[in-house]
């Protein structure tokens, strides 16, 4: 394979992971703190997504329209845990799939009868649009280069608060005991919709960043979800750390399969029965990575042991 190739692909396996790591890092808060399955995070997304393209439909304004998916992913996530989840925290977890599942077909009608049916189209801007050369004359697109960086930021930022403040202290305490910060005066509460705020506001934002590359259309998170779920049991639930490394090898794992896999099957067999498997043996791939992180470590690679 040729290096710029090679390279190529590599940065497109990091930007997929980084978008990951937005969904998923807002999942495994709200899975490890809350303790609650939440079905409904791709709708978020897409919530994020279709909120970006009106506004940038109106504005003309790209930084206004990523500002709009981080708000209506929040205040969808405030609505959402104050009139739905909140209620099913001390239920199990067959409730808060059926709970959840039936915000998804909500969400999906209510934004099919909001914008129709049709996809609608969010524009890279001029000011990141076209390639950029990296060292060794290799060109790459800059808005997708700016999603990577976007996601290290987000990754920063959460370790900070996490680890360097007294709301990541008390998100950390509720993780482990939220009888006992309960007990100690903590409003829960209200720390359970700070948590899922934040969760739907990345949420959000990565619909928006994703929307530029792809369509916005009803549905566009339910396949993102799916790898969501893979990212956070590979890298353990609750773990932003975890979260990061596990959307990272997911993103590498899918990216690369679908470019590797084909040409070593080519080796052996003719054209088109080598890019028939290799494709539905790349599709495969996460899920084999997954199950052999979980042969080795079954709570995950950075989850607590059980």
């Amino acid at each position: 394979m040729p290096t710029a190739l090679l390279v190529e692909q590599l940065l497109n396996g990091l930007q997929a992971g980084m978008t990951l790591f937005l969904m998923a890092a807002g999942l495994t808060l709200v899975f490890g703190v809350m303790g609650l399955i939440n079905l409904a995070h791709g709708s978020l997304y897409m919530v994020g997504a279709f909120a970006a393209a009106a506004v940038a439909a109106a504005t003309g304004s790209f930084l206004l329209a990523l500002a709009a998916a981080l708000a209506a992913g929040a205040i969808a996530g405030v609505v959402v845990e104050m009139v739905v989840i909140r209620r099913l925290y001390d239920r199990d977890h067959l409730d808060q799939v059926l709970a959840t599942f039936a915000l998804i077909l909500i969400f999906s009608e209510g934004t099919r009868w909001v914008f129709g049916s049709f996809p609608l189209q969010l524009d890279i801007p001029a000011w990141l649009a076209g390639p950029i050369t990296l060292p060794g004359g290799i060109p790459y697109p800059l808005y997708r280069l700016t999603i990577i960086g976007i996601g290290l930021a987000v990754a920063i930022a959460l370790w900070l608060l996490i680890e360097r403040t007294r709301t990541g202290i008390r998100i950390r305490a509720g993780e482990n005991d939220r009888e006992m910060i309960s007990a100690l005066g903590v409003d829960i509460s209200r720390l359970y919709t700070l948590v899922f705020a934040l969760g739907a506001a990345l949420a959000g934002l990565a619909g928006a960043l994703v929307g530029a590359i792809q369509s916005v259309q009803v549905g566009m998170g339910e396949p993102v979800l799916i790898l969501a779920f893979v990212v956070i049991v590979i890298g353990g639930i609750g773990s932003i750390r975890g979260a990061l490394i596990g959307a990272l090898l997911v993103g590498m794992t899918d990216t690369m399969g679908r470019i590797l896999l084909p040409s070593l099957l080519a080796t052996i067999t003719d054209a088109s029965m080598a890019a028939s498997v290799g494709a539905s043996l790349a599709s495969m791939s996460v899920y084999i990575l997954m199950a052999v992180v979980l042969v080795w470590r079954p709570s995950g690679l950075f989850g607590a042991a059980t």
